[in-house]
């Protein structure tokens, strides 16, 4: 494969980073992998990315860790020499390293606060040596032989990075709300105030969402002196993940996933995985009285006597208001905030690919066994969007080595991302 440009260093870059880093450590052809991250690697699990205060459980079992489900299908007659050299990047080597297994087993193996798996991200980096570029990308375009991608440092300066695939991960922006009003919150605002114990006083809470998002939003709420919690989804109710064998083998084996119709594949990602809370988050809830489910889409938002109006809309009855102290925008990340970053060129070149207007549904369809868009001769790889046509654990953690894998196929030869400030160009981090 040629130089491979990762933005966002979280799980699934660290995942790749870490399966490039095996494979050469093995002698076989990768990428030394080139990443991009603005805050540090993690940062998303930290209370400074915005979509958590650090101290929340994970909602999957830590051991679906960069290189699960350890079954890798790379190398015909290597596979176990890959396997086992994952295993060095293992949640559980992090654990024995740091001398904490043996308590972390005692203790019933316990989901680790968000900020402890920030550490083990960070662990895994370290021990890689991950090539990491501090910034912020600020455009991708297209050029004659791969991508050119804008990288703005702390200091504001810009350099553009040449190579020859991006792989886009990480939810985007966690500052947007429903609207810009000093009783409704971001969820970056939330975790925020609720880390310095200021959220305001409230007797009517509202939370909009019913995926992780809001239930993580929902599980802190209720440590708070909140009258009541209104949950508002779409759905007739708060579903819980489906957490049997049946339904986690879906997401660690993806291979089943082909043999599944499109109304099978919807009905699936429905039930486990969009708007569905963690078995944990729902038994912390049911047991509070203040928390209640609303149903309907917020289709307008109004002032009324220093409270916020939601007119909540249903297919089957007439709209409805109600009325809050404090309303909180958990909806979660935004699929499609990637093409912010994309210059005229990389849009014309991604319509071409999918066929047509740039839409969730289009660019879902078009990706490929290797997570990237058909039809596109430099590959953009967007695991996120890769749950309808490949299977519901790719935009998660329940199937990282798989995801490795599949991005890291045997293709061309290694190479690496370069650098360019005005006319000057320098081989960065060779293979």
């Amino acid at each position: 494969m040629e130089a491979l440009l990762v933005v966002g260093a979280g799980p699934k870059a660290l995942a790749v980073a870490a399966k490039s880093h095996v494979l050469r450590e093995l002698g076989l052809p990768a990428p030394r992998v080139t990443v991009v991250e603005a805050r540090t690697v993690g940062g998303n699990w930290l209370p400074t990315g915005g979509w958590t205060d650090g101290r929340h459980r994970l909602g999957t079992s830590p051991e679906k860790d960069v290189g699960f489900p350890y079954r890798s299908t790379w190398a015909r007659g290597r596979n176990r020499q890959i396997d086992q050299g994952m295993r060095a990047f293992s949640w559980t080597a992090f654990l024995i390293e740091h001398g904490t297994y043996a308590e972390w087993i005692d203790r019933g193996r316990p989901s680790p606060q968000h900020h402890v798996w920030a550490r083990y991200l960070q662990w895994v980096a370290r021990r890689i040596d991950l090539d990491l570029i501090q910034g912020a990308v600020t455009g991708i375009a297209a050029a004659a032989d791969g991508w050119l991608v804008s990288v703005a440092d702390a200091d504001g300066r810009t350099d553009e990075i040449g190579c020859d695939a991006v792989m886009i991960t990480g939810p985007g922006r966690s500052d947007r709300a429903l609207a810009e009003h000093p009783r409704v919150l971001s969820i970056c605002e939330f975790w925020e105030l609720a880390g310095r114990r200021e959220l305001p006083p409230s007797s009517r809470v509202a939370v909009i969402g019913g995926g992780e998002t809001a239930g993580s939003a929902l599980d802190e709420l209720v440590r708070h002196e909140m009258l009541t919690v209104s949950v508002i989804s779409p759905e007739a109710t708060l579903y819980t993940r489906g957490e049997s064998y049946f339904e986690n083998s879906l997401y660690s084996d993806p291979t089943k996933w082909a043999g599944l119709g499109m109304a099978e594949r919807r009905d699936v990602i429905r039930r486990t995985d969009r708007g569905v809370f963690s078995v944990r988050v729902q038994e912390s809830l049911v047991g509070d009285n203040r928390v209640h489910h609303l149903q309907g889409r917020v289709v307008s938002l109004a002032d009324q006597d220093d409270r916020v109006a939601l007119t909540l809309r249903n297919d089957q009855r007439a709209d409805r208001v109600h009325t809050f102290d404090l309303v909180v925008d958990a909806t979660g990340g935004q699929p499609l905030w990637f093409l912010d970053l994309f210059e005229s060129t990389a849009t014309d070149l991604l319509e071409l690919a999918v066929g047509g207007p740039l839409e969730q549904s289009r660019i879902e369809a078009a990706i490929g066994y290797d997570l990237a868009v058909s039809g596109l001769d430099a590959k953009l790889y967007l695991p996120n969007m890769a749950a309808m046509a490949q299977g519901p654990g790719f935009p998660n953690l329940s199937c990282l080595g798989e995801l490795s894998d599949r991005i890291l196929q045997p293709a061309l030869n290694p190479a690496a991302c370069y650098r360019i400030s005005g006319r000057s160009a320098a081989v960065r981090g060779s293979a």
